[in-house]
This record gives structure tokens, C-alpha cells and sequence, in this order.
């Protein structure tokens, strides 16, 4: 049963152009019943298809073939019985309703797993209206049927065109950022083919050249029978990582303005309806420049918080690791690693609480700003723990050390309370080993056991 309904409409999709091949007269079992009921069963194969399609997708694909189908059977209705004639708005009523169902269902089809990022489908619109504004100047009007007597026909030429324009360039668009498989070649060749009969059709009507039975109409059922096979195989199973290149964006943004340019400079030179997709490329182009910048500077904050520590507003130990690997590798001589380490400040945590000691942290490392000359980086490596890189020969780095002590030598007053802390320093000179961080561990722990404030490894006591 599953395979008849995934065979029946390519099968009789053969026949008919089979029958079409050996005669081109047109017959109304041929051209009304068999034509659209291969359309017909199309939809319902879509309909039908696999659970894990997207429901709202086939419902659009499978609305949208059936809106194109009821008023191609109402057109060809007309051409078999003159009376009483349907009115030709409500065909071409039925084909406009194509459109936004197609719009909605044909880009799901296409996603890969997971929903398209905002940007994708903001790059996606970009390069379709771009493709389409340029499709507009240089491919519409030669096919457009243009009467003086009928504005809302001449409406209905220009907008078939110029949608199909619009949904061909966003289906390729979404193509580019989507993992290619099966599926989505299945469905961008069906949409393709269906659309590249629709300018056939209005350029042979242009021509006078059309009528009803010809073989170019089933190129219409080929591309919708495609885009029904598409549907029957699954999609991507990985997440959609891929954007549009840049590069295609750009091109698309600089043709728009430059066709906006050239109807501004020359008017009349292209169809002024070009303006409506060159107008709104160069709008979403800016907002997503907007986007942009607002994308960087997050980034940049994130970047800062990533290496700023929460509670003091210090370079974090990610970025004092950093600074220190660089200083390491530049073999820069006169430059020296001061650790400090707070002398009873667990004490002080435990008996007033970390309300008070994480005010404490904070007064602690603003005096230690205040001491450091420019150019210095103190940096809260983890709980009372702080650590500085600071530029000069020993004489200067081992002085700052002993300032940097003497900074805590009067009490806090913090919560009405006066309270005293002290500080260990260790200090090293870099040499370019690599392993500065533990020599200035293992000095500022032995000015702790000294009881001396400061204790350099190139110094026997400070």
C-alpha cells in the first residue's frame, strides 16, 4: 500500500506524457481528469508521507499543491466549457494561494534537525530578495503580459513572476546552509522545475505561443512530483551548523544597491516594481549589520567577564595565567611575580560571616590597586589568594612587595567592626622557566612559616 501510494503519480505522470507524446491535440480525459489527478495524488502522498516530516510542513507543501491544482482545474475548465465560464480571478485566486504555503512548508522541508537560527534565516531572506531583485531587473518583464485595460490582471502578471522569483532564490538560499542530502536536492529540483514552468508558461503567453496539451505543461507535474518523492526520505540527522558565506551576502546587498542606484540615477532604465525587493534588501542588510555589532560587542563583554572575577572586578586566574604564560615566553628579565596570600582571613570568615569577608576581599584589593604603578596586573587567583606581575629590577619589585604588605598594616572598618588582617607575599624574578607560578608559591609559603611578610627566592629574609 505504501509503495502504491509513493508510485502511483510518477506512474501515471509517464503515461500521461506518453499520451501527450503521441498526440498534441488536447483531450478533456487527458489535459482535466488524468492531468490533475496526478497532481492530486501527489498531495496526498504528501499528505501521507513518513511521521517524521514536519506536521507543518507537509500540511503547507500538500495545501499549497492542492491550492495550484484547484485552479488549474478551473482554468482548464474554461477552456473546455465556454459556458457558463468561471470567472478567471478565482483561478488565478487559488494559484496566488500557492504562495504562502509554499513560503511556510517548503523551507521546513529543508531545515536540517533542530529549528534555523534567527541569523540563517535572516542571511537565507537577504540573498533571496537579493537574487530576486536581480531576477526582477534583467528575467520579469520580457514574460510580463502587461494590459492597459485590466490593472488588477497586469497586478496578477507581476506578481506571479516576482513571487516565483522570490521563492526560487530563498529555496536555493536555504540549500546552502542546509546539510545536502537526498531530501533536499529532491525537494530544490522539484521547486525549481515547477517554477521554471511557470516562466516558460508566461513567456509562451507572451508570445502567443501557448496552448492548452503541449508537453511543457508537464513540467509542472514533473517538479511537483519531485518535490512529493523528496518528502518520502528523511532529512539530515545533524544539528545545522552552516551559514551563508559572507561573501554571497555581501554580492547580494552590493547588487541591490547598485540596481537601487541605477533607477535613482536613470528612471525608467529597469521596472520600478524592482524597487520593493532592492529596498528591502538593503533594510534587512542593515539589520542585520545592527545585529552584528551587537553580536560583537556581547561577545567582547563575555570575553571580559570570562576573565574578570565576580566579586572584586580583578583579572580572574584565566587571565593572570595567560598574561603570565606571555611574559614567560617574551624571556622579558626585569619582571616579577609577587603571590600573596591573606593571614587570618578564614578566622575572620568564620566568625562574621562571608557577607563580611567578601567586603573585606574587596577593600583588601583596592589597596593593592592603589599601591601597584601603571602598567602592573594584580589579579584574585581564588579565594584570599591574590597575584600580581609587576616591571622593574628587584631593588623596585621587592620594595612593591614590602608596600603591598604594608597596605593591611591598619585595621578595616567594616560593618561598624575594626578589623585586622595580614599578607604573605612571595616573590620571584622571572627567568623564563616555566615553572614561576609554584617557585612564587613555594616563596610566599615560606614567608608564611617565617612569619616574615616577605620572602623572595633571591633574598634569604626580607
Amino acid at each position: 500500500m505504501v509503495w502504491l501510494n509513493r508510485a502511483s503519480a510518477p506512474t501515471l505522470l509517464i503515461i500521461h506524457i506518453i499520451v501527450r507524446m503521441a498526440s498534441s491535440d488536447s483531450n478533456l480525459f487527458v489535459d482535466l481528469v488524468l492531468f490533475h489527478a496526478i497532481s492530486l495524488l501527489a498531495a496526498f502522498s504528501i499528505f501521507s508521507s513518513p511521521r517524521f516530516n514536519d506536521q507543518v510542513a507537509q500540511l503547507s507543501v500538500g495545501g499549497a499543491i492542492l491550492f495550484w491544482s484547484a485552479g488549474s482545474i478551473l482554468t482548464t475548465y474554461n477552456e473546455f466549457f465556454s459556458a457558463p465560464a468561471i470567472n478567471p480571478l478565482i483561478a488565478n485566486i487559488f494559484y496566488l494561494l500557492f504562495y504562502p504555503c509554499a513560503f511556510i512548508g517548503i523551507p521546513r522541508t529543508l531545515r536540517a534537525r533542530g529549528k534555523l537560527g534567527s541569523l540563517e534565516i535572516l542571511d537565507a531572506t537577504i540573498l533571496g530578495l537579493g537574487l530576486s531583485a536581480i531576477g526582477a531587473a534583467f528575467l520579469i518583464e520580457p514574460v510580463l503580459p502587461f494590459s492597459r485595460e485590466s490593472p488588477s490582471q497586469t497586478f496578477i502578471s507581476i506578481l506571479f513572476p516576482i513571487a516565483d522569483l522570490v521563492l526560487v532564490a530563498l529555496v536555493l538560499a536555504l540549500t546552502l546552509i542546509s546539510p545536502l542530502t537526498l531530501r533536499s536536492a529532491l525537494v530544490t529540483f522539484g521547486i525549481v522545475i515547477f517554477l521554471i514552468s511557470d516562466f516558460l508558461f508566461l513567456w509562451l503567453s507572451v508570445n502567443h505561443r501557448y496552448s492548452l496539451g503541449t508537453i511543457s505543461d508537464d513540467l509542472w507535474l514533473l517538479g511537483i512530483v519531485i518535490l512529493a518523492q523528496g518528502l518520502r526520505f528523511r532529512g539530515s540527522e545533524q544539528t545545522l551548523s552552516g551559514t551563508i558565506h559572507p561573501l554571497f551576502v555581501a554580492l547580494s546587498v552590493m547588487m541591490s544597491a547598485t540596481l537601487l542606484a541605477i533607477t535613482s540615477l536613470r528612471p525608467g532604465y529597469f521596472p520600478n516594481f524592482i524597487l520593493i525587493p532592492t529596498i528591502t534588501t538593503l533594510l534587512l542588510a542593515f539589520a542585520r549589520m545592527l545585529i552584528a555589532l551587537r553580536q560583537a560587542r556581547s561577545i567582547g563583554e563575555e570575553r571580559v567577564l570570562a576573565r574578570t572575577d565576580d566579586l572584586t572586578s580583578l583579572p580572574n586566574r584565566r587571565r593572570f595565567i595567560a598574561e603570565l604564560g606571555a611574559i614567560t615566553e617574551s624571556s622579558e628579565i626585569e619582571v616579577a611575580l609577587l603571590l600573596l596570600d591573606l593571614d587570618g582571613f578564614k578566622p575572620i570568615n568564620d566568625l562574621y560571616g562571608h557577607e563580611v569577608g567578601d567586603q573585606l576581599l574587596k577593600q583588601v584589593s583596592l589597596r593593592f590597586t592603589r599601591v601597584l604603578p601603571q602598567g602592573a596586573l594584580l589579579a584574585r587567583l581564588g579565594g584570599d589568594e591574590f597575584g600580581a606581575i609587576v616591571r622593574g629590577d628587584f631593588a623596585t619589585t621587592f620594595e612593591l612587595a614590602h608596600a603591598l604588605r604594608a597596605t593591611l598594616s591598619y585595621p578595616f572598618s567594616i560593618a561598624g567592626r575594626e578589623i585586622h588582617v595580614g599578607v604573605s607575599v612571595g616573590h620571584v624574578g622571572n627567568d623564563g622557566a616555566p615553572d614561576l607560578l609554584r617557585r612564587a608559591d613555594k616563596a610566599m609559603y615560606e614567608a608564611k612559616r617565617q612569619g616574615v611578610g616577605v620572602w623572595s627566592e633571591s633574598a634569604e629574609k626580607a
